[in-house]
């Protein structure tokens, strides 16, 4: 499969799904600018983070943490969740199943 074309997710976000089956997507997110949100929201999917580059804070369910490249993580379904961008940088994110509003 050839990668779906970059979409605006949330100015000044990016997104572009890179991978999919029906159980399964791979979705790389690029944050543009110091300052740029993932919104707290929450959804049935299971979601594994991996940080490419940049640095994030993230929170989940209330809790927050910083991540950094290289670090990963694991977001159950549900958990209310969101980011803001500490320094430029992408996010590669894996949902079970996939999620077809992104399609």
């Amino acid at each position: 499969m050839k990668p779906l074309p970059v979409v605006d997710a949330d100015k000044p976000v990016s997104r572009q799904v890179i991978a999919d089956s029906p159980d399964l997507m791979v979705v790389a997110f690029r944050f543009h600018e110091v300052g740029a949100e993932g919104a707290l929201h929450n959804h049935p999917h299971v979601q594994s983070t991996f940080v490419a580059s940049g640095r994030f804070r993230f929170t989940i369910d209330g809790e927050e943490f910083e991540v950094s490249p290289g670090d990963s993580f694991v977001i159950p379904s549900q958990a209310k969740h969101g980011c803001v961008c500490l320094e430029p940088g992408m996010l590669i994110d894996n949902f079970t199943p996939r999620r077809d509003d992104f399609l």
